[in-house]
């Protein structure tokens, strides 16, 4: 019924990968999207939440949430930019967020792996494109 259904079928593929990638984070008590802020925190300390929207593709209201749950686990820190907006903030890596920098790479690259031992290095760069583009394509109109 639903073999040429691009909503179901990307829709399932997501939960099997959520479910994956979330227990794959719970051993580091964070979920994946607070994962993947935090390693673009710590990639680019004093990073703006207007740019972590931009990089991670998400509605900046959606990054505030997960800042605030990051501040709470001490994990992060907002700093108010010296000139420009009030509203906007740097964001740093706390020390706490340090400690956890190498596990938190180790676990996105055990993840990595396992996905291209299971589906292919080759299939699995592959999709990844060809979703970037699709994106791409669907955030044009």
């Amino acid at each position: 019924m639903f073999d040429r259904c691009l909503y179901f079928n990307l829709n399932a593929l997501s939960r099997q990968v959520n479910r994956i990638w979330d227990q794959a984070f719970a051993e580091l008590g964070l979920s994946p999207s607070h994962a993947y802020l935090l390693r673009v925190v710590l990639a680019n300390p004093g990073i703006t939440q207007k740019a972590i929207a931009e990089e991670m593709k998400l509605e900046k209201s959606t990054i505030t949430r997960f800042i605030n749950a990051l501040e709470e686990k001490r994990l992060v820190v907002r700093k108010r930019l010296a000139r420009g907006d009030g509203r906007e903030y740097h964001i740093k890596p706390t020390k706490k967020a340090e400690r956890l920098h190498e596990d938190l790479e180790k676990t996105a690259s055990s993840l990595a792996r396992r996905m291209s031992k299971k589906l292919g290095a080759k299939n699995v760069k592959q999709l990844v494109e060809q979703l970037k583009q699709i994106e791409s394509e669907l955030a044009q109109g």
